[in-house]
């Protein structure tokens, strides 16, 4: 236990140190937080008594009058899209890999994906047991295919098949349904038989780029 008060930081942040536990850390480490309101520098005052006898005092600016701190309407449909394939750990690592912050300025981790999808009544990703999923990853899509994800990319974005792709540094998403589409095999079949095209393009055009990698 000594070690880890040392330490206290890492264990924090660790992947492994879920909310209940922070909780537990919070009781433990503090005997009570007082708020007061500084109406001249138009801040919040909390004072936090450690377990220990030591005092901090922290100052947080006051909401103005109309300032809303809500999640923008783009980001919660990114995280409604995201959940699909994805569980709260992931999200919150594109989220931030994105550049993305929450309504207050913070970081996106897994507690928060699991807050904002708990409020907007968004379903959590579950594999299902079967094995089959309604909706896949890039990788898996093109599996599925039996294509170069590569191809299906560029197919994707030629519009020759449907996908979503709600953030520009993140996955894109398949529905199965539209992997066994006529359009799809199409797209299976020309990449077989022409490998030096990508899907996307006609076998005789030629490419005014030699890589796009």
């Amino acid at each position: 236990m000594a070690a880890l008060a040392g330490n206290l930081r890492a264990v924090w942040a660790a992947l492994s140190t879920d909310a209940r536990l922070k909780k537990r850390i919070v009781r433990t480490v503090i005997h009570e937080v007082i708020a007061d309101l500084d109406d001249v520098t138009s801040e919040i005052v909390l004072v936090i008594h450690w377990v220990g006898g030591v005092h901090t005092q922290l100052r947080l600016p006051k909401r103005h009058r109309g300032q809303r701190n809500a999640t923008p309407d783009d980001l919660i449909e990114a995280v409604r899209q995201l959940a699909l394939i994805a569980n709260d750990d992931v999200i919150a690592g594109v989220l931030n890999r994105n550049g993305l912050l929450t309504g207050n300025g913070n970081l996106w981790t897994r507690e928060r994906v699991t807050a904002l999808r708990s409020y907007r009544k968004i379903p959590v990703f579950r594999p299902q047991p079967d094995g089959i999923e309604p909706w896949l990853n890039l990788g898996n899509a093109a599996r599925f295919l039996g294509i170069a994800a590569k191809t299906l990319r560029l197919a994707a974005e030629a519009g020759e098949i449907e996908g979503v792709h709600p953030l520009a540094e993140g996955p894109r998403i398949f529905r199965r349904s539209k992997l066994t589409t006529q359009q799809a095999q199409q797209i299976a079949d020309r990449a077989r038989q022409n490998p030096r095209y990508p899907a996307g393009s006609h076998q005789n055009q030629k490419s005014l780029f030699p890589s796009i990698t």
